[in-house]
């Protein structure tokens, strides 16, 4: 076991290391299969120490961080809630970089580019198997300092590298606050194990184990993009779109779910902390459903989708369903995977255009594209029999039987947020696959009709189609990676079969890690609750038919006009950023031109500047004397020397 788990997070790392180095030396295709073979390799450990696993197991690698008391090995920890994360991990991750090979096929960069995305799977593994905190922060800040490289990949334009520092710099709040629990915790249990962690909960105050947990909560606000920091998340479409498909399904975004899950043992024992993880995360599943309403950007819409689905994920924790909200993780990182990187076919067939009023068509021009991305459709809406449908519905289930007011209005929250998800999401098919190929742009001039990168208008990433003005055919093998992703999506239902239909998998594997999470609703209730959700999803996709199936001309004709109203609220996000920018950047560039303008330069500057100015003044005044008179010299000493004789004598005096 500890040759498997060495091997899982080392094989990223030297993959990248080697990429980094010498990469750019390498043939193209050795530096691209040895970026896809690493993380291959390590899905092919996970599946060995998967099949090896019997109980809960700790490795220690080497000696970390050691000062007296304080002791932080690198130390690996692997249980069923690791082990499912890093099976995840390694299969999505490495269809995604199978497809990057394709994407990324014109780009003169892709040495960085494979470099950094090993990186991103090494940092979220060390993450995820850590077994200490501070460990586990290492990963925590990796994921983080990737995920500023490659949103902001392309910085040659500048809101790619305002986008890139935007996440950066917001996620650093939440990360503020993290490491300010990690240092409380150590004070106050003398140990930053894990595992130790969670089984000294009872030693301390009910407040105390409450403020642990909201700084918790604060940190996986900022990785998870939950409420008030999710502001970076959409800007984060900057970057490559298979960097969007590994931030929002596989790694980074899932990391302030597990955060919370990890720790849920210590945690939990505090029903203000549960509440407020549970309120935190239906409230942004609210927010970002009905923001993504109203988004044009194709990509923006699956951003504001995975922030809304993240919030699912945190109401699980909230309501103690550590098991649903796993399960959700899991079906989401497969058909939100999926629907990036349908996205991302469709933007090269698009020459990378994203507005979605602007496509129209694309079904019968992409079949191979449109029926894996109307898969991920059905499990984001909740479409029932699909994996998103049984995994969605666990938490809804989780939010009822928990009850009282609270809960009980978060479940009415979550079910209203199933609806608006399922209007999006139809909208964003009807409008993207649906009606004709009016709207889509023309074949470019002069030119050889492919689609360039966006580093570079002059070097063409994919070859046109023999057939229809204005298309590209995007390489096959991205294509060919959407199907297993469907295949998964669609049948994710089978890892956590609701009680009716038997033990689910899930449940069953993560029970020696998670308490029992509930005494179970009663079938009857269970069927009702999954009715009431089939009804939400049907209706979503009722409204979406009728409204952008039916009568997609007349909503296009109107999308020319400026936005205003409800809709520009939606569409600017409620004005978070707006808000952002009145309440912190405008009054931080205020009072930065005060201190650089009228402190620095108005003071400090001036200041120095006027001290050289009257040593060069007294320097030029006192080199008048320098005239080469020998006996000017001589007075000048003698001047000197009756000066030194009275001060000695005044002084002896």
């Amino acid at each position: 076991m500890k040759l498997y788990l060495a091997l899982i997070i080392l094989l990223p790392l030297i993959g990248g290391i080697i990429n980094a180095v010498v990469g750019s030396k390498l043939p193209r295709r050795i530096s691209e299969l040895l970026a896809c073979g690493v993380v291959w390799g390590s899905f092919v450990c996970s599946l060995l120490a998967y099949g090896a696993y019997q109980t809960p197991t700790t490795v220690k690698l080497a000696s970390w961080l050691a000062a007296f008391d304080f002791e932080a090995p690198i130390s690996l920890y692997l249980d069923p809630l690791a082990l499912v994360m890093v099976l995840m991990i390694t299969f999505v991750c490495g269809l995604i970089h199978v497809y990057s090979v394709g994407y990324m096929a014109g780009d003169p960069d892709y040495v960085r580019y494979f470099a950094l995305l090993n990186l991103f799977v090494f940092a979220m593994l060390v993450l995820v198997l850590a077994e200490n905190l501070p460990l586990l922060y290492l990963g925590w800040e990796g994921v983080g300092f990737c995920s500023y490289a490659l949103i902001g990949f392309w910085y040659r334009e500048e809101k790619n590298a305002t986008a890139g520092r935007k996440a950066f710099i917001v996620t650093r709040i939440g990360d503020t606050a993290f490491g300010i629990a990690i240092f409380w915790m150590f004070q106050l249990f003398h140990t930053v194990s894990i595992t130790e962690l969670n089984g000294l909960g009872f030693l301390m105050p009910v407040g105390v184990i409450t403020a642990l947990g909201l700084l918790l909560l604060f940190g996986a606000m900022g990785k998870s993009a939950q409420l008030p920091l999710m502001v970076w998340l959409p800007d984060a479409m900057a970057g490559p779109t298979p960097v969007s498909a590994q931030i929002h399904a596989a790694t980074m975004v899932t990391a302030g779910v597990y955060l919370l899950a990890r720790m849920f043992p210590l945690i939990g024992m505090s029903t203000t902390v549960q509440a407020a993880i549970a309120l935190t995360g239906a409230l942004t599943a609210f927010y970002a459903a009905t923001c993504a309403l109203a988004q044009r950007d194709l990509k923006r819409i699956l951003a504001y989708s995975t922030i809304s689905q993240i919030g699912y994920m945190m109401l699980g924790v909230g309501c103690g369903a550590i098991s649903a909200a796993t399960f959700h993780l899991l079906v989401h990182a497969f058909f939100k995977a999926l629907l990036f990187l349908a996205a991302g076919c469709v933007i090269a067939t698009m020459h990378h255009e994203q507005d979605i009023f602007r496509m129209g068509g694309l079904r019968s021009r992409l079949p191979l594209t449109f029926w894996p991305f109307l898969a991920g459709a059905a499990c984001l809406a909740g479409i029932p029999l699909t994996g998103g449908f049984f995994s969605k519905d666990s938490i809804l289930l989780a939010a009822w039987e928990k009850g009282g007011t609270l809960y009980g209005g978060l479940y009415i929250l979550g079910l209203v947020t199933a609806l608006i998800t399922s209007i999006y999401t139809f909208r964003m098919v009807y409008l993207v696959f649906g009606g004709s190929t009016h709207h889509l742009p023309p074949l470019e001039k002069g030119g050889t009709g492919g689609i360039y990168s966006a580093v570079s208008h002059k070097i063409p990433l994919y070859p046109p189609l023999s057939k229809g003005e204005g298309f590209v055919q995007p390489p096959r093998v991205m294509e060919l990676m959407l199907i297993p992703l469907a295949i998964l999506a669609l049948c994710g239902g089978l890892l956590n079969l609701p009680a009716y239909l038997g033990p689910g998998w899930l449940e069953d594997f993560l029970s020696g890690t998670v308490s029992k999470e509930s005494a179970g609703a009663g079938h009857a209730i269970e069927l009702v609750l999954q009715a009431v959700a089939t009804v939400a999803a049907l209706a979503g996709l009722a409204v979406a038919h009728m409204r952008y199936g039916k009568r997609r001309d007349r909503v296009i004709a109107a999308a020319a006009q400026p936005e205003s109203g409800l809709n520009a609220f939606l569409l600017r996000g409620w004005y978070a950023d707006d808000l952002y920018r009145l309440l912190f950047v405008r009054p931080y560039k205020a009072l930065a031109g005060i201190l650089w303008q009228r402190i620095d330069e108005g003071v400090i500057d001036d200041a120095l500047d006027r001290l050289a100015e009257i040593l060069g003044r007294v320097g030029r005044d006192v080199g008048c004397w320098t005239t080469g008179q020998v006996s000017l010299y001589i007075i000048s000493f003698a001047a000197g020397g009756a000066l030194i004789l009275g001060y000695l004598a005044w002084v002896v005096w």
